[in-house]
């Protein structure tokens, strides 16, 4: 017996369209496909397709408005569904887009890929030292990490109108770190600081740790030269930072750390040492007439009156520092001195050229320095030693004539 086959009827379900805060609905069927819900929908909502940029979104998926193949609601039995499914339209009319698109950037307003330059070249700006060409830190015998405090660190109030940045602290760290002579004590004795941080102003905890002899505690050094920290602000916030040859005496002493934990003469005549070296760099670079931003170096680093006399006067300013220094540790400096004597000797041979202020190579004393020809280091040292050459020679002539048995 023969059977015909009977076509089940399709029944339609709705689905809600959620357009511009409306909800509509539109009957489809399982076998719709996506082309045909887009037509749909397109005539719901009242859009054109040439007149707009129509998007329909369903399970967070876009639908194709050229795909006669994909039946996006095939899985949908209109006998067993509960809730309607919802479609998702975006919209905006081609001349809102074209309108935007013609639009030009207000110039006023940073967008995050400037933002982001403009926090790079902040940071490099910081970065660069005020003594520009004339000192960068050797590339071996350095400070590897420079940081300062900034608003998110403990205790640190937020820097405002009276209260220096961190860029303009960490710009401070970076002059410290490239001085001349900081970067001469460096080389010589070859150190290498992990990092150079600047001190939490306020951390009550941590001067309470390290406060000495009820003085506030303005740098410590840890694990021997792991990490130097010096406080950069005075103690009044408001009032910026601490005068700059004192902060360059709280790292020479901290540096002075690397080798002697203890207060004792051993640190002393170390840290004696060290000073000594930093005002001869400052006072020999004057003397060849180096000159950064208009000033000497020691005029930059506020040592002017300190390098006046060269290194005749260095030791002798060096001692009464130590005398100011040394009484709250129950020293004096007497045993200090001929340390301090015997490193400014070294230091006058090692740059025997450079004495009293003259510049290598000038011809006397009396000659004016605005009429010394500028020389290289090398051609400095050659016309110095030629000079001494002829002087020497003159004074054996002179020994000949007064004495003819020689």
């Amino acid at each position: 017996m023969a059977t015909t086959a009977v076509e089940t009827p399709i029944s339609p379900f709705t689905v809600n369209i959620s357009f511009q805060g409306q909800t509509r609905s539109i009957e489809v069927i399982s076998v719709s496909t996506s082309a045909q819900v887009y037509a749909q929908v397109l005539e719901s909502c009242g859009l054109q397709e040439q007149d707009a940029a129509v998007k329909v979104l369903f399970k967070g998926k876009k639908l194709n408005p050229s795909d006669t193949l994909t039946c996006p609601f095939a899985k949908v039995k209109a006998s067993t569904t509960k809730k309607a499914p919802q479609l998702l339209v975006m919209a905006s009319s081609a001349s809102v887009v074209q309108q935007v698109q013609d639009k030009r950037s207000d110039p006023t307003i940073r967008g995050f890929d400037q933002e982001a330059q403009k926090m790079q070249q902040t940071v490099a700006a910081s970065n660069q030292s005020v003594w520009g060409s004339v000192s960068q830190q050797d590339k071996n015998y350095r400070f590897v990490k420079i940081q300062a405090c900034n608003d998110q660190d403990f205790g640190h109030h937020q820097t405002t109108s009276t209260i220096p940045h961190a860029f303009a602290a960490q710009q401070l760290l970076t002059q410290m770190a490239t001085d001349p002579g900081i970067v001469a004590i460096m080389r010589e004795r070859q150190l290498v600081v992990n990092a150079l941080r600047e001190m939490d102003p306020i951390d009550d905890r941590l001067m309470q740790k390290k406060q000495h002899g009820g003085s506030a505690v303005l740098g410590y050094n840890t694990n021997r030269g792991l990490e130097i920290h010096v406080r950069l602000r005075a103690f009044d916030l408001t009032k910026g930072f601490l005068p700059y040859p004192q902060l360059i005496g709280t790292l020479i002493h901290e540096l002075s750390h690397n080798w002697v934990s203890d207060h004792a003469l051993l640190f002393w005549a170390n840290f004696a040492q060290m000073r000594v070296e930093y005002l001869h760099t400052h006072a020999r670079l004057a003397a060849q007439g180096t000159v950064v931003q208009g000033k000497s170096t020691a005029a930059l680093a506020g040592v002017t009156a300190q390098c006046r006399q060269g290194m005749a006067g260095i030791a002798g300013v060096v001692i009464q520092e130590l005398a100011a220094e040394l009484p709250q540790y129950q020293l004096t400096p007497q045993p200090l001195i001929p340390a301090i004597e015997l490193r400014c000797r070294e230091l006058t041979q090692q740059h025997a050229g450079v004495e009293q202020g003259q510049r290598l190579g000038s011809a006397g004393s009396n000659q004016s320095q605005s009429n010394t020809v500028p020389l290289d280091p090398r051609q400095a040292a050659l016309q110095a030693a030629e000079q001494r050459a002829r002087e020497h020679q003159q004074a054996n002539t002179n020994a000949k004539k007064e004495d003819p048995s020689r």
